[in-house]
């Protein structure tokens, strides 16, 4: 097992970084009249989770699995972690499981469970969304739901650490001006809340590599 994931199963345990570290990754409104993204849930907020699935290449370097949502389905046309609502009386473990199984094919009882990121609330959908941390020990095959899932690919953790691959841009965003943040790494931005719930595992990620080289 790659050595950032025992360090992950025992930091998920302790105080994460939460939504500070989030709110980077967040469409800002341009000027004072904007509106305040809402981070906690309303009374009748749906449970919904993802899998954040992490896992080496040829190279044993980690990347992590996104889909590209197809473009009739809610958050259509964007970058997401294989994701849903829950249905009644699953946990979050077993939604994230279940959609990754429906969605992309994934084998899921060779899914080592992590642990859980700080959950997203996302105010468009009214989703509140627990991000499950998932490893397998190799890149998995994989076979697309293309009802709900157009493509499928994977992107390098270092790849998201340096500044290179982070634009932030104006955007129109329903009918109001917003500074985004999003990573380049594919034809589709990775913005929005897929962007912030990942954030949180990139920092985790400078975490290890920041003590692994004060440790020699």
């Amino acid at each position: 097992m790659h050595s950032f994931v025992n360090y992950l199963k025992k930091r998920l345990q302790q105080p994460l970084p939460g939504r500070d570290v989030q709110l980077k990754m967040a469409p800002e409104p341009v000027g004072n009249d904007g509106p305040t993204r809402q981070m906690d849930p309303s009374k009748h907020a749906r449970q919904s989770s993802v899998l954040v699935l992490i896992y080496p290449n040829e190279d044993m370097e980690l990347e992590i699995l996104l889909t590209l949502r197809s473009s009739d389905i809610d958050h259509g046309g964007q970058i997401s972690f294989p994701g849903g609502r829950s249905e009644e009386g699953e946990t979050a473990v077993e939604t994230a499981l279940r959609e990754a199984r429906e969605e992309v094919g994934i084998n899921t009882e060779q899914v080592e469970i992590v642990g859980q990121l700080t959950k997203l609330y996302v105010q468009h959908s009214n989703n509140d969304v627990t991000p499950v941390v998932g490893y397998l020990e190799k890149q998995p095959a994989l076979s697309l739901d293309t009802r709900e899932v157009e493509e499928a690919f994977s992107v390098e953790l270092d790849s998201l650490l340096g500044k290179k691959n982070l634009t932030v841009e104006d955007w129109n965003l329903r009918n109001l001006t917003f500074k985004v943040p999003y990573w380049d790494v594919h034809r589709v931005p990775l913005w929005g809340a897929t962007a912030m719930m990942l954030n949180e595992l990139l920092e985790l990620y400078r975490e290890f590599k920041s003590q692994k080289e004060s440790s020699g």
